[in-house]
């Protein structure tokens, strides 16, 4: 596939072909609106995941709820944005640590619980075991648990989006199972399994794995299939982080405005997850949220969908990339043709990060702030460098009217997994971080 058929420059080309590290800013920013596109699935998301705060309690009593929410805590990390050489006056640097989310520990928590409790409400209903809007307690009780103990809930995925709904469908009692691609950690195989998941393994990419749990899914009528690929539900619930972070920007003076912009820095995999915070927080404060999405060198397929204008079989081998990356989450061939097609006009821009700046992120956020992160979850960290010091950054500052010496702005680097990862392997990640460093 050439540069010309993906309508990209020659020097953007042979940057993604050679991996190394680039800024790519999206044309198409604002040419229309889909600051409604959520509505009424993102209205039904919040309501839904309302009514099911008993239900989380019930299901899991050992777990710290946010206000009753399955929620993360946003953090100020000064000490970290000095580790970043990112100036004072450039704006402020947090974290929404979505790496501290309650239950299952990833950004993947919020779309995979919404779119298992919408299954199983609509199931509760059909059998006259629930009435419409009502509180989602009652799913657990022993009717439900028989009623569910019938069906099956299946996904494919690398790990977090796996360990997100086969945890809460185990729990309601479905038979649960997850199809895994080679790459995924062994730890979040170890941990399904304990959790009474169901793993099947493959030897193909995390395209392979989704496909092969269609296929299994269309032979069994009782498997209800989650496609991380092409699920409103799923989108909706991602985009439920939204009214929690606005109201945790407010308490600290900042909620976005035309005086104070609001960067996002949001790791992406197939897209579901950034794909839905996108568009939620876009649906509450509009163009002065701007969103940056962190792919691998090796897996940058939501840029290639982007830069493509959603050419449908655009595929990270088109470059002779191997799609061979320590972000586990994010090593996909293919982005999401519904997400791409949904965030075209509020995306500001892709950037690609290489493993080395994957680990050397996970070893600032623990030296700097006692963070404990997975590789993929510290890929937004290079954004404001990208944003405040390159030659593209500062296009898309001017280009917004944004002054560099904004003390306003405010800087969000999104945490997507790490809380769970087993003692031995933070301690490898760091060790294999600080290598990396002695060789530089």
């Amino acid at each position: 596939m050439t540069s010309q058929r993906l309508g990209m420059s020659p020097a953007i080309s042979a940057a993604l072909s050679t991996k190394t590290p680039l800024l790519w800013l999206n044309p198409e920013r604002g040419h229309s609106d889909a600051g409604s596109i959520l509505t009424p699935g993102f209205d039904s998301a919040e309501r839904r995941l309302q009514r099911a705060v008993k239900l989380m309690h019930a299901l899991f009593p050992e777990a710290d709820f946010y206000d009753g929410r399955v929620e993360s805590p946003l953090i100020s990390v000064p000490d970290l944005q000095r580790s970043l050489d990112m100036p004072d006056a450039a704006g402020k640097l947090f974290i929404k640590a979505d790496h501290l989310l309650p239950v299952v520990g990833s950004v993947k928590a919020r779309g995979g619980f919404h779119e298992v409790l919408a299954h199983a409400e609509q199931l509760a209903i059909e059998a006259g075991l629930l009435v419409p809007s009502a509180d989602l307690v009652a799913l657990a009780s022993p009717e439900g648990r028989a009623l569910f103990a019938s069906r099956t809930i299946s996904v494919g995925s690398t790990g977090n989006l796996g360990l997100s709904i086969g945890t809460i469908a185990a729990a309601l009692g479905f038979r649960a199972v997850v199809h895994m691609s080679h790459e995924a950690k062994a730890w979040k195989k170890q941990e399904l399994r304990r959790r009474g998941v169901e793993v099947v393994e493959h030897q193909g990419d995390y395209a392979s794995a989704v496909e092969a749990g269609r296929r299994a899914a269309e032979q069994d009528g009782s498997d209800y299939f989650i496609d991380d690929e092409d699920s409103t539900l799923l989108l909706d619930g991602y985009a439920t982080a939204a009214s929690y972070l606005a109201v945790q920007l407010a308490a600290v003076g900042r909620t976005p405005s035309a005086d104070k912009p609001l960067f996002v820095y949001l790791p992406c995999g197939v897209g579901g997850a950034p794909g839905g915070i996108a568009l939620g927080l876009s649906r509450l404060f509009g163009s002065t949220v701007h969103f940056f999405f962190a792919e691998p060198v090796s897996s940058p397929c939501m840029l290639l969908k982007m830069a493509s204008g959603g050419l449908d079989d655009v595929s990270v081998y088109d470059y002779g990339l191997d799609n061979q990356t320590q972000a586990d989450g994010l090593a996909v061939p293919q982005a999401s043709s519904m997400v791409a097609a949904r965030i075209r006009a509020v995306l500001s821009g892709v950037f690609t990060v290489t493993d080395e700046q994957l680990f050397s992120g996970l070893l600032r956020a623990w030296e700097a702030e006692a963070l404990e992160l997975e590789p993929s979850a510290a890929a937004g960290f290079a954004g404001p460098q990208w944003i405040t010091s390159s030659d593209a950054g500062l296009r898309y500052m001017a280009a917004s009217s944004i002054d560099l010496a904004c003390a306003d702005a405010t800087h969000l680097l999104w945490t997507t997994g790490g809380s769970m990862v087993p003692t031995r392997d933070r301690h490898e990640f760091r060790e294999r971080a600080r290598q990396m460093e002695s060789q530089l």
